[in-house]
């Protein structure tokens, strides 16, 4: 694993589709380290041991289900975090031991944002680093795309006015990073410099 910030470190590239990209994100944190997304690399998944295990996992929509679940929580007893409204996709792997169903806190140091329209359980989460940066990891609601901007999780299938209303439900926070479950550049994650006009250009895609 890559540490990406103090606290925070990112898998090995997955290729899961033509043009598409995806990491897993370990947080470290003394009330319990999270895995946020999925990775099958089982040796990433290995590695987490040294950093304390996984107590953790959040999902943030169903495209980040696979085998390695049912491996992450044998080898950590850790419980799974998925929305109720996309239960049933889980039946092949694991069934969560926490159900997301509106948007409020998960954790003391972490808020659960309920954003469907990429899927109709897409959540974001929201919360602050060791360093003081604020992280939201956005799923597939808004991805990074090959431009090093943000885009709109708008795929066949999807609801586009639930995902405007979810993306400018976004408005509210200011993170400082974001971190998008699958990417189409060269990395899965950038810096903030503007908030709005960055969610203000991804809703300009959706009209």
């Amino acid at each position: 694993m890559k540490q990406i910030r103090e606290g925070l470190w990112q898998t090995r590239v997955e290729r899961p589709a033509p043009g598409l990209k995806t990491h897993a994100y370990f947080w470290q944190r003394e009330a319990g380290n999270i895995l946020f997304y999925n990775t099958g690399h089982s040796d990433e998944i290995a590695s987490m041991k040294e950093l304390g295990g996984v107590a953790y996992q959040l999902l943030s929509h169903r495209d980040e289900l696979g085998e390695s679940l049912k491996t992450i929580q044998t080898l950590y007893g850790s419980q799974l975090g998925g929305h109720k409204a996309e239960l049933n996709d889980y039946r092949h792997y694991v069934k969560p031991n926490i159900l997301f169903e509106e948007s409020g806190r998960l954790f003391d140091d972490l808020e659960v944002i309920y954003t469907p329209g990429h899927s109709p359980g897409s959540v974001c989460f929201y919360l602050t680093l060791s360093d003081s940066s604020r992280c939201l990891f956005s799923g597939d609601t808004l991805y990074l795309n090959d431009k090093k901007g943000l885009s709109p999780g708008m795929l066949p299938g999807s609801e586009r006015k639930a995902l405007k209303q979810s993306i400018k439900r976004l408005r509210k926070y200011h993170p400082d990073l974001v971190i998008s479950s699958a990417f189409a550049g060269e990395s899965g994650w950038k810096e903030v410099v503007d908030w709005q006009q960055e969610l203000e250009d991804a809703l300009a895609q959706l009209t």
